[in-house]
């Protein structure tokens, strides 16, 4: 399994997309997919946005999963990703999100494998502009960052882990704001 943080070292999240964005896959599938099965009770589904979609893992597990009402959005992997699951997707970035918010409601998001690459500095706008548009945040991540939880006003709900084969973490941190 190859990790791709040496590729965002050396080429820059946004050079890697530039370069990579059709060919991404996360080589954490079974451990998101994992995680989303054991918790998808704990979660409001009505309405789902797959923020920092990648190829749309998140959507495709919740899709088999029953879910229906699902959205997509990445700037960088929005064709791979109507490619491989049949949905249109937005091109928000972080940066528009911490410009403009989002234009729709959502009763949950989940970030699989990207708020991690947000710079601290901004981490707490973009934040703050996703709990604007749901009351849920379902962070998904193969580090203990982001810890949204440090932040003021955030509450950490709840915390689940998956291994990989090779014991590394990957966690699910669900957020709310209070």
């Amino acid at each position: 399994m190859k990790s791709i943080r040496p590729l965002y070292d050396q080429h820059g999240v946004e050079g890697y997309y530039r370069d990579h964005a059709g060919a991404y896959e996360n080589p954490h599938f079974p451990e998101i997919q994992t995680l989303l099965e054991r918790n998808l009770p704990r979660l409001d589904t009505r309405q789902v946005l797959d923020f920092a979609c990648g190829g749309g893992e998140v959507t495709q597990v919740l899709e088999r999963l029953g879910v229906a009402e699902l959205s997509g959005c990445d700037p960088f992997t929005y064709e791979l990703y109507t490619r491989n699951t049949g949905r249109a997707c937005a091109r928000f970035s972080f940066e528009d999100v911490l410009k403009n918010g989002l234009p729709e409601r959502y009763s949950t998001i989940i970030c699989s494998f990207a708020l991690h690459l947000c710079p601290l500095k901004q981490l707490y706008s973009l934040c703050w502009n996703l709990f604007e548009a749901a009351p849920l945040l379902l962070i998904l991540t193969p580090h203990k960052r982001p810890e949204l939880e440090a932040l003021p006003g955030i509450q950490l709900l709840w915390e689940d882990v998956a291994l990989t084969e090779r014991g590394k973490r990957i966690r699910a941190k669900a957020y709310q704001l209070g």
